[in-house]
C-alpha cells in the first residue's frame, strides 16, 4: 500500500492550529485555551506511548501482554465516565457501574468480532484486537457518560417529582421508567447520528484512515460498516447496563430515593 509519511514538520504545522485556537480562547477570555492546550499535549503523549506499546505487541502477539493493555484501557475509560459526571455517583460501587457496563458490552462484542467475523488467527492478533477494543471501549465510554450524566442529573432536579410518584403507589422502576428512556436516547443519539450521515456528510474516521494509507476505497467501506455497526451494538448493551445498576443503586430495598448516592 502506497502512503505519504508525515514529518514531525507536519505534524508541528497541525499543532500551531491548536496553539492559535488556545491563543484566541486567551484573547476571548473563554477559559477552555488552558484545558485545550493541555489536552493536545496529553493526547500527543498518549499516542507516542501506544505506538511504543502497540510496535511491541505486533512484534510478539504475546496473549498476556495484550490482556493487560486491555485492562489498563478498561480502568482509565471507566474512571472517565465517573469524571465526566455533573453530579457524580459515589460510594464503593461507583466504578462498577463503568466498569461492568464497559466490560461487558465492549469485551464481548470484539470477541464476537474477532472471532467470529474476523476469523484471523490467532484470534487476539493485535493487530485487529486493539483497534477493535479501542474503537469499541471509546465510543461506548462516551454513550455511556452521557447518559449516566442525564440520569443523575435528571434525578437530581426531578427529585420532588419522583418522591411523589413514590407516594402514588408507584414502584422506582415505574417513577424512574420516563427519565431512563430519555437517557437512553441521550447516549445513543451520537452514534444514530453518525450512521445517518456516514459517507454523506462525513467520513468516519476509520475509513478515512484506511484510503489514505491506500486501502481500496470498496474495502474501507466494507470495514467502516462493521465498525458503525459493532459501536451501535456496543453503545446500546453498555448504556442498558449501566443504567440498570445505577437506578437500582439510585433507590434502597425499601422502594426510596437515595440521593445521597449522587454528589451534589
Amino acid at each position: 500500500m502506497n502512503y505519504i509519511s508525515l514529518t514531525p514538520l507536519d505534524l508541528a504545522i497541525a499543532a500551531c492550529l491548536v496553539i492559535a485556537l488556545a491563543a484566541t480562547s486567551f484573547y476571548l477570555k473563554l477559559t477552555i485555551g488552558k484545558q485545550l492546550l493541555i489536552v493536545a499535549i496529553r493526547a500527543t503523549i498518549q499516542l507516542l506511548l501506544i505506538g511504543l506499546v502497540l510496535k511491541t505487541l505486533f512484534s510478539s502477539s504475546n496473549l498476556w501482554l495484550l490482556m493487560f493493555v486491555a485492562s489498563v484501557m478498561l480502568i482509565v475509560a471507566s474512571r472517565e465516565v465517573l469524571a465526566r459526571q455533573k453530579h457524580k455517583f459515589h460510594g464503593w460501587w461507583a466504578i462498577n457501574i463503568s466498569a461492568s457496563s464497559l466490560f461487558v458490552s465492549s469485551f464481548s462484542i470484539t470477541l464476537i468480532a474477532l472471532v467470529v467475523i474476523i476469523g484471523n488467527q490467532p484470534w487476539y492478533s493485535p493487530q485487529y484486537a486493539i483497534p477493535f477494543l479501542g474503537m469499541l471501549l471509546g465510543n461506548t465510554m462516551s454513550a455511556v457518560a452521557l447518559s449516566l450524566d442525564r440520569l443523575s442529573d435528571t434525578v437530581w432536579r426531578e427529585r420532588e417529582v419522583i418522591e411523589q410518584r413514590l407516594l402514588s403507589g408507584e414502584t422506582a422502576s415505574q417513577a424512574l421508567n420516563t427519565i431512563r428512556n430519555a437517557s437512553i436516547r441521550a447516549g445513543m443519539l451520537p452514534i444514530i447520528n453518525a450512521l445517518a450521515t456516514a459517507g454523506v456528510v462525513n467520513l468516519p474516521g476509520m475509513m478515512t484512515g484506511q484510503i489514505l494509507a491506500g486501502s481500496p476505497p470498496l474495502e474501507a467501506v466494507k470495514y467502516q460498516i462493521l465498525i458503525l455497526f459493532l459501536i451501535a451494538a456496543s453503545n446500546g448493551l453498555g448504556i442498558l447496563i449501566a443504567l440498570f445498576i445505577a437506578s437500582r443503586r439510585l433507590f434502597d430495598q425499601r422502594q426510596r430515593l437515595r440521593l445521597d448516592r449522587i454528589k451534589t
